[in-house]
Formats: C-alpha cells, sequence, structure tokens
C-alpha cells in the first residue's frame, strides 16, 4: 500500500483534534442545547434530505457564521463554548470543516462520523430537502 495522498494526511490531522461523535451522540448534544450545523449545499440536502433543526450554513460561509468574536456569526455562535457538531454527507469534509472553527475560537466542536448517511442509517429524523 502506498502512502497517503496530501488530502489523506491532511484529514488524519484534522481528525487528531477532534473527539467525533456517532449519530445518537449528536443527537444528544442537540437535544442539550448544542448546534447541529450542516455544511453540505443545497443540491445534497435536495437530494438527500436533511436533519430537522439543524442549521444550513454552507461551506464556503462556515467560518464567518460561526466566528464567537465576527461581526458576520450567526446570534447562535456568539458562545464560543456552546456545542458544535458539524455535519457533511459522509463525514470527511465535516473533519477539515470543524478543525477549522477550532481555529477561530469555537472551544467545543467536533463532527458526526459517517455524516448525514450515518445519521439516517441509525433511524434518527430527517425531513425532505428544499426543493430546486
Amino acid at each position: 500500500m502506498g502512502s497517503l495522498s496530501a488530502v489523506d494526511r491532511l484529514l488524519a490531522q484534522a481528525r487528531r483534534g477532534l473527539r467525533r461523535v456517532d449519530a445518537l451522540q449528536a443527537k444528544e448534544i442537540h437535544d442539550g442545547g448544542g448546534l447541529l450545523i450542516d455544511i453540505r449545499p443545497a443540491a445534497q440536502r435536495a437530494e438527500f434530505g436533511q436533519i430537522p433543526g439543524a442549521l444550513v450554513v454552507e461551506r464556503n460561509d462556515l467560518e464567518w457564521r460561526l466566528d464567537p468574536g465576527g461581526s458576520h456569526r450567526l446570534p447562535e455562535a456568539e458562545d464560543p463554548a456552546r456545542p458544535v457538531v458539524v455535519v457533511c454527507q459522509e463525514g470527511y469534509a465535516s473533519s477539515l470543516a470543524a478543525a477549522s472553527l477550532l481555529h477561530v475560537g469555537r472551544t467545543a466542536v467536533t463532527d458526526l462520523e459517517g455524516g448525514f448517511v450515518a445519521w439516517k442509517d441509525a433511524g434518527l429524523p430527517t425531513t425532505p430537502g428544499p426543493r430546486a
């Protein structure tokens, strides 16, 4: 087996700084007042569905919307200690995004291992995504 690609090394490094959670743990965090942040593009949400109550912040806006001290942050993101679970489709992009949020001052951030697919496979609630 060959050496890891650059993106695989980046992903491994990002995950070393996270305590990733499974779908049931993500639901517990959300039920306890934490934020579920769905970073998937509209096309994926339209095709596969959404998690009820998750905030949709597409990846290109994430750091600006979750920076606790930023002028473009979401009101829900003011407290840097409020738990955040980042969700993508399968749990790869979310790891990179969660690691990035640590660098903007979030102190309680992780991602959902397996992403939306794992949430749905666990039988947790979903709703249809937005129509195009």
